[in-house]
């Protein structure tokens, strides 16, 4: 969907201005001494992003008197064009009248807790920062206090939240924050991280009984590449740097980091290693344990860092694995070393289409065994095949109608594949053009041994357009009475499709449990591939009108989910994390003592829980709404 689906190859022909004044060639060799260069600092972004929803401010799916669908704004490749199947498809899968007269309102923004006061700590504060780096502005708080669950967007929409931060807090640089830290932890302060706000666990929700003054401390103004290494393809870049601004950066130089979740456009270099992140090419870069070498972490009792970067080195324990995936408990990551990668020389898409969901699935492991595979390759479901074609464009015209009826004829008719079963493999292929034509010749003969046709690229491209468009459409559904929100797992091969059936019987039977209107929404595709296993994305929704209580009906929903992929041999999260919304699980992950390790760190290195987000069930049970609290 994004525009920027292409900006790897548009930047890749940008002149390495830098690296040639520097070096004297924009292909630079090993040479004695520093190999490294200060990049200059970027212009401040003009983007403007949602205080109530996903996305740019710009940027909204609206429905329209005729029932199409409109996505606003110019970003995207599908921006300002009509989508006549897109609300019509979501309301026969939910057997529910969703349409452009049954909209559910939003009430934005809603009651918003009064902020706790500490005038001798905002004076401390003041020290050292300026008065446009700390702000109490309510709005600016509300949105500090909650990431991009459905149920903590449903609340700000049409609910509240019981306890948001009392102060915002921007700092500028590794010392500032060093500063901020030892002044909330002598005026007795919680600390909360905000990197871009897009997790999707209730990590950024205070517990009720926090008493402390709650600073949100928003890294989004450290967002400098401090040095680039193209010799030894190494940068440091400060944690609060997003995604997308990574890549346009980056590739001014020649580089990528490789590294694209979901939320690339507004998740931050600090948030992927408090998450333990993972992106949609990890195939080729890898996870975000694999890209860092090293970072810079403020804690309470000092800073935990490194002096040097080595390509590997045995010397005990290191204290930075402890890092990755501690979302916030322990401190806050201000800059990293990451591997750098030449941009490709090639990037292509392609697509397969399998009969069956269970024949692509034998495609990705023969593919994976192989050791062949593409940058990304994911097999959807037949229901995520029908989601990317609702949102194609009106066709006009004879020559398009008959091209789309002639493709349908091929497919069904000459394969044989039964439009309501067949499954559809979306790749990417990135690298140099002779590893892109090898993989694609072993990618396009393993499919067809499987039983694969191929789809071309437009529809590989279009399969990806979900990626980016996904969490707007969430929020579309939110305004017309459904619900919806994803999840994820990792599981053996051996196992994979036994769990994906198995959830689905699952929340088709506690949707029924629940009485909920209409038909439980749930699509998945098998996603990231390792030896021994395979990542599956889940999505799943419901009607919500007339439902007393959407967001407990929902969280009911995916808790039966994570039992039974729990159950069928999952793991708890490949990339999400834990955050509060699966603490309770963590005792099936972990035994007494590995839980006991975790609390006793956290102990020794914030004894005062200076950082109070109370994730992973580090400081045991919280409550966020006073019905929790009540039980």
């Amino acid at each position: 969907m994004a525009k920027q689906s292409g900006l790897l190859r548009r930047l890749g022909n940008v002149a390495l201005n830098e690296v040639s004044e520097r070096f004297g060639s924009p292909s630079p060799t090993p040479s004695s001494g520093d190999t490294r260069f200060t990049p200059p600092t970027p212009a401040a972004s003009k983007d403007e992003e949602s205080l109530e929803g996903w996305g740019f401010a710009d940027t909204r799916f609206v429905v329209k008197p005729d029932g199409s669908t409109v996505l606003t704004g110019t970003r995207y490749n599908i921006s300002n064009v009509a989508l006549p199947d897109l609300m019509p498809w979501f309301a026969g899968k939910l057997a529910s009248p969703l349409g452009y007269d049954n909209r559910n309102e939003p009430h934005y923004p809603p009651e918003i807790p009064a902020a706790k006061k500490n005038d001798k700590l905002v004076a401390a504060l003041r020290e050292f920062l300026k008065e446009e780096q700390l702000t109490d502005d309510p709005k600016q708080r509300l949105r500090r206090g909650h990431g991009h669950t459905g149920g903590e967007i449903w609340a700000i929409r049409y609910g509240k939240l019981d306890r948001v931060p009392d102060l915002v807090v921007f700092p500028r640089s590794h010392d500032e924050v060093v500063r901020l830290v030892e002044v909330a932890t002598q005026h007795g302060a919680c600390v909360i991280p905000f990197g871009g706000g897009t997790n999707v666990t209730e990590a950024l929700r205070i517990p009720l009984s926090e008493e402390r003054l709650v600073i949100a401390v928003d890294m989004r103004q450290m967002n400098r590449i401090l040095w680039v290494d193209p010799v030894n393809r190494m940068a440091c870049i400060e944690a609060g740097a997003t995604g997308r601004h990574l890549m346009e950066e980056l590739a001014k130089f020649g580089f990528t980091m490789g590294h694209e979740p979901d939320s690339l456009e507004f998740s931050t270099l600090g948030g992927w290693i408090a998450t333990n992140a993972s992106g949609m090419k990890k195939n080729r870069y890898g996870n975000i344990e694999d890209l860092v070498l090293d970072m810079q972490v403020v804690t309470p009792q000092g800073i935990v860092e490194r002096p040097r970067q080595a390509p590997r080195e045995s010397v005990g324990v290191n204290p930075r694995q402890y890092m990755f995936g501690s979302e916030g408990n322990f401190g806050i990551v201000t800059t990293a070393v990451v591997k750098l990668f030449p941009l490709p020389e090639v990037q292509r898409y392609g697509s397969v289409i399998f009969p069956d969901l269970e024949t692509g699935l034998s495609f990705l492991y023969a593919l994976q065994q192989s050791g062949a595979v593409p940058a990304s390759v994911r097999v959807m479901d037949n229901t995520q095949f029908h989601f990317g074609q609702a949102l194609k464009p009106a066709k006009h015209g004879l020559a398009a109608k008959m091209k789309s009826e002639l493709e349908k004829a091929v497919v069904t008719k000459l394969k044989g594949f039964d439009p309501y079963k067949l499954a559809v493999a979306t790749l990417v292929f990135e690298g140099s053009r002779e590893e892109v034509a090898f993989q694609e010749k072993t990618v396009y003969r393993i499919a067809s041994e499987h039983g694969g046709m191929k789809g071309g690229g437009a529809n590989g491209e279009r399969g990806y357009q979900l990626t980016f468009g996904i969490a707007y459409i969430r929020d579309l559904t939110f305004e017309h009475w459904a619900i919806a929100e994803s999840f994820e797992t990792s599981v053996p091969w051996s196992r994979a499709m036994d769990l994906y059936e198995r959830v689905q019987r699952r929340v088709e039977k506690e949707h029924a449990a629940l009485g909920l209107p209409g038909k439980v929404f749930f699509t998945g595709r098998f996603t990231q591939v390792y030896q021994t296993g395979v990542v599956i994305y889940f999505y799943l929704g419901f009607y919500a009108r007339g439902v007393s209580d959407p967001v407990g009906a929902y969280a009911a929903l995916e808790h039966a989910a994570r039992e039974e992929i729990l159950a069928a041999g999952g793991s708890l999260s490949h990339h999400h994390g834990v955050g509060k919304i699966r603490r309770d699980f963590l005792p099936e992950v972990y035994s007494e003592a590995a839980l006991a390790l975790n609390r006793k760190v956290k102990a020794a290195i914030d004894p005062d829980n200076v950082f109070g987000a109370s994730n992973c069930g580090i400081n045991g049970p919280v409550a966020l709404t006073p019905d929790e609290e009540a039980h």
